[in-house]
């Protein structure tokens, strides 16, 4: 058997000649470091081994389709990939934007206009058409209600309790980790009795399916346990004045960065603006589903607000809702509007 070190006393033409051998005779674990050598210092094997010289295989079956290794097919991907690359990088401080403010960010960028003219195949490209095209094919809303046919909607419900009762659970666990002395703590099992006693079972939550997203892109990004794989959320209805572009922030933020987000384009909206009630609804149902990721997440103690972050958010909402004369309820309730047909 050849060992890695034996590997390592070859001269390059040995390798060369003995590479079959080697991989023969070496154990799986051991062929793939051998392999892998050879391919790194071995010029000739490592230029047969670029991806360029390998037949690709293409969804999830694994069939292969030479249609799909046309220079047609791969350079529009691989652009709007840059594309969207691109613009991810714009995104990416804890603030919303439209779909307008991005293309003007963009429009200013040499490199951005030089790959988007290859893309389109025109110089006179439209930057806020491409822009919005290439957002909207990767993002999803933030609002449940905006993601999901209403028929969904109890699936959703079902996951909030589920995650409810989690956060139960964990909240008991934590008191196993207390100091004895401590009037809360408990024993293990006390804390099995405690969770058996007022969580029970939790049940799987179900599944969703491509029928229930009101876009086939949201299925595509989701799935059916609604992972996120986006690179944008939006607020659908949180459109400015003078601009009816889609609202947008970057995917990447975490629950407290588009909480603050989310807040400022409210307050914004509802000072510059003068936004009623209804106006504001989907921002504030956008937070409200935020409350309890904070609470859990990022419910430390703020030395500058001497606050929990968490409290502080559910108290900016409620306080939102008092002055509004809003309900949560009402917020739980809210559904986009319906989209327009035919022409304006």
């Amino acid at each position: 058997m050849i060992h890695e070190t034996a590997v390592d006393e070859m001269t390059p033409l040995d390798k060369d000649s003995r590479l079959y051998r080697c991989l023969d005779e070496t154990p799986s674990n051991a062929k793939s470091v051998a392999r892998l050598r050879l391919i790194k210092e071995n010029h000739s094997i490592a230029l047969i081994e670029r991806p360029e010289y390998k037949r690709r295989w293409f969804r999830s079956a694994g069939a292969y389709d030479e249609r799909d290794l046309t220079d047609e097919i791969q350079f529009p991907r691989w652009m709007r990939e840059w594309l969207l690359d691109h613009l991810e990088t714009y995104c990416h401080a804890p603030e919303l934007m439209t779909v307008a403010q991005l293309a003007e960010r963009a429009r200013h960028n040499a490199a951005f206009q030089q790959i988007a003219a290859l893309y389109t195949g025109t110089d006179t490209f439209d930057a806020r058409t491409l822009v919005a095209e290439l957002v909207e094919s990767d993002q999803v809303p933030q609002m449940a209600a905006a993601r999901y046919k209403p028929k969904a909607m109890p699936k959703f419900r079902a996951w909030q309790e589920t995650w409810d009762k989690q956060r139960a659970e964990d909240a008991i666990d934590a008191r196993t980790a207390l100091d004895p002395a401590d009037p809360h703590f408990l024993t293990a099992e006390h804390a099995r009795a405690l969770k058996a006693e007022h969580i029970g079972d939790i049940p799987l939550p179900p599944k969703y399916a491509a029928a229930d997203f009101r876009k086939p892109s949201y299925w595509s990004l989701r799935g059916k346990l609604d992972v996120p794989k986006e690179r944008f959320f939006s607020l659908p209805g949180g459109e400015r004045p003078g601009d009816a572009t889609l609202v947008i922030g970057w995917a990447g933020l975490d629950h407290l960065q588009r909480a603050q987000a989310i807040a400022t384009w409210t307050l914004e909206r509802k000072e510059q603006d003068g936004w009623d009630a209804e106006r504001l609804k989907p921002l504030l149902v956008a937070l409200d589903e935020l409350i309890p990721w904070l609470k859990q997440w990022h419910n430390a103690l703020d030395p500058e607000l001497g606050e929990r972050l968490g409290d502080y958010y559910e108290g900016f909402l409620l306080e939102e809702l008092r002055q509004l004369e809003l309900s949560r309820d009402e917020l739980e309730a809210w559904e986009p509007p319906a989209a327009r047909r035919g022409r304006r």
